[in-house]
C-alpha cells in the first residue's frame, strides 16, 4: 500500500507537505494519539491547549486517509436524523445533538479564522432534491431551522429556478440553500492544523505504524523503532483501525468513495455550471456531491462502494455519473482521479467513547460522510473528557449504542453491498 498521499487534486495543490519525522526513540507523554487525520490532529490541539503533553503517531502521512482526500464539503448536521436517539439520550440530548450539528461547523470556521489557515474556505451549500417529495421535506427542514434560531441565510429554490440560481442541470426537483455551510480544501486544512498542533508543543511522527498496544495504567504504544508511554490513549484511525482494536473496527464498515477533478474551466463555463459557487449534494442512496475548486475545476464525487474492492479505473467509474448531471462536459479532460475508504457506522452516527475494559483508552470513529465538521466536534469532546475527567457532550455521544457489522472482516462488506443494492433498486422502482 502506498504510504504517500493519493495522487489527488488536493495533494497536487497542498501547502507545506514537508514530512514530519518518524518515531526513532522511546518517549513519554500525557496522551498518545494514534491517527493523523482530523480527529487525531484536532484532539491533540484540544489537549495541548489544556496544558497536556501529546504525541501523535501516524502510520503514513498527516491527512493520508479520508481527512485529506474527501469532498471538502463543510455541512451542518451529525449523521442522519438524530430524533430517533431520544430513547437513549432524552429530548434534551436530541436538542444537544442538533445544536452540535450546527456548532461543529462554527468550530471549524473559527479555527480557520483564528489561525489564518489557508484552505480555500467558501460559504454556501445546497441540498438537491431528486424528487418532489424530497423537495417538500426541504420545506419542513427549513421551517425547523428558522424555528430553532438558525442565524444563517437559508432559502428554498424551486425546480423552475434551480438551473439559473444553483446548478445548470435539469434533473433536480428543487433545493435548499444554506449559507452557513460551505466547502474547502481538506488536505490544506488538516496540514494547517498539524502545524498549529506542533506550535502548541505536540510531537507529531509520520511513517510510524503502531505494531502493538500494551494496556495498563500507563499505555505502551510500540512502533518499529520506538515506544510511546502515556497515561491515556486516543484511537483516531476510523476506517483504518483494522486489527489494532477489533472490538471497535467491527463497528465501522470501510466503504469506498471516489472523486474526479476536471481540467480548469473557464470563468464563463464555471459560472454557467454552478452560478453561485455552492457546494452541492443530492439525496440518492448512492449520492453525488460536487463543487468547484479555487482554480475552477469541477470536483465530482460519490458512488459509495460497499464491496470492499476499489474500481480499477476511477475515471471510467465516475465520469458517467458526472455526465448525467453535466452532459455539457463530455469533451472536458479529467486531470485527477482518486479515492479510498471512509468509515460508515450502521446507524450513520459517529461512535465516541472509551473502552470498557481499558478506561484510559478513548476513541472516535464512524463519521459516515459528515467527517469534516463532526471530527472537530468529537475532538473537542475527547479533549474535555480526557482533561477534566468528564464532559456532558462526551456522555451524550457515548450513550448511543452501536452494533457490530455481521459476518466478520471477510463478509461484512459483501453483506452490506447486497443490502445497499436492495435500497438502490427500491429507489429506482419507487
Amino acid at each position: 500500500m502506498n504510504n504517500e498521499h493519493a495522487h489527488s487534486y488536493y495533494a497536487a495543490t497542498a501547502h507545506h507537505l514537508t514530512p514530519f519525522p518518524a518515531l526513532t526513540e522511546n518517549l513519554f507523554a500525557d496522551v498518545c494519539v494514534i491517527g493523523g487525520g482530523f480527529t487525531g490532529v484536532n484532539t491533540a490541539i484540544e489537549l495541548a491547549q489544556r496544558g497536556l503533553s501529546v504525541i501523535v503517531l501516524e502510520g503514513r502521512r498527516i491527512g493520508w486517509g479520508a481527512s485529506g482526500r474527501n469532498g471538502g464539503q463543510l455541512i451542518r448536521g451529525i449523521g442522519h436524523d438524530v430524533s430517533g436517539f431520544s430513547r437513549y439520550v432524552g429530548e434534551e440530548g436530541v436538542r444537544y445533538l442538533e445544536r452540535a450539528g450546527v456548532d461543529s461547523v462554527e468550530l471549524v470556521g473559527k479555527r480557520i479564522r483564528d489561525h489564518g489557515i489557508d484552505c480555500d474556505l467558501r460559504w454556501g451549500f445546497c441540498e438537491l432534491a431528486n424528487t418532489p417529495a424530497q423537495f417538500a421535506a426541504f420545506k419542513a427542514e427549513q421551517a425547523g431551522l428558522v424555528e430553532s434560531g438558525y442565524v444563517h441565510e437559508t432559502r428554498l429554490v424551486g425546480p423552475d429556478q434551480i438551473r439559473q440560481q444553483v446548478v445548470n442541470c435539469g434533473v433536480y426537483a428543487g433545493g435548499l440553500v444554506d449559507m452557513g455551510s460551505g466547502h474547502l480544501h481538506p488536505l490544506n486544512l488538516v496540514l494547517g492544523e498539524a502545524r498549529l498542533a506542533q506550535s502548541l508543543g505536540v510531537q507529531i511522527f509520520e511513517q510510524s505504524p503502531v505494531l502493538e498496544v500494551i494496556h495498563g495504567s500507563t499505555v505502551q504504544v510500540r512502533c518499529a523503532a520506538g515506544t510511546v508511554r502515556a497515561g491515556s490513549l486516543v484511537l483516531a484511525c476510523n476506517a483504518h483501525l483494522e486489527d489494532l482494536e477489533p472490538t471497535l473496527s467491527g463497528k465501522v464498515l470501510p466503504a469506498g468513495s471516489y472523486i474526479i477533478a476536471t481540467e480548469p474551466l473557464t470563468p464563463e463555463v464555471a459560472a454557467q455550471l454552478i452560478p453561485q459557487n455552492l457546494a452541492l449534494c443530492d439525496q440518492k442512496v448512492g449520492l453525488d456531491y460536487y463543487r468547484l475548486s479555487a482554480d475552477r475545476r469541477l470536483l465530482f464525487g460519490g458512488a459509495c462502494h460497499y464491496s470492499g474492492r476499489d474500481p480499477a479505473d476511477i475515471t471510467a467509474y465516475m465520469r458517467p455519473q458526472m455526465l448525467k448531471v453535466f452532459p455539457q462536459l463530455a469533451d472536458v479532460r479529467i486531470d485527477y482521479q482518486w479515492g479510498g475508504k471512509i468509515g460508515i457506522s450502521a446507524n450513520r452516527f459517529p461512535q465516541v467513547g472509551r473502552l470498557n475494559q481499558h478506561p484510559n483508552v478513548f476513541y472516535a470513529q464512524g463519521y459516515s460522510g459528515h467527517g469534516l465538521n463532526v471530527t472537530h466536534w468529537c475532538a473537542k469532546l475527547l479533549g474535555e473528557a480526557i482533561h477534566a475527567g468528564h464532559s456532558h457532550g462526551f456522555d451524550v455521544f457515548s450513550a448511543i449504542p452501536h452494533m457490530t457489522f455481521p459476518g466478520g472482516p471477510m463478509l461484512r462488506s459483501p453483506l452490506l453491498a447486497l443490502g445497499m443494492f436492495w435500497y438502490r433498486l427500491r429507489e429506482l422502482l419507487g
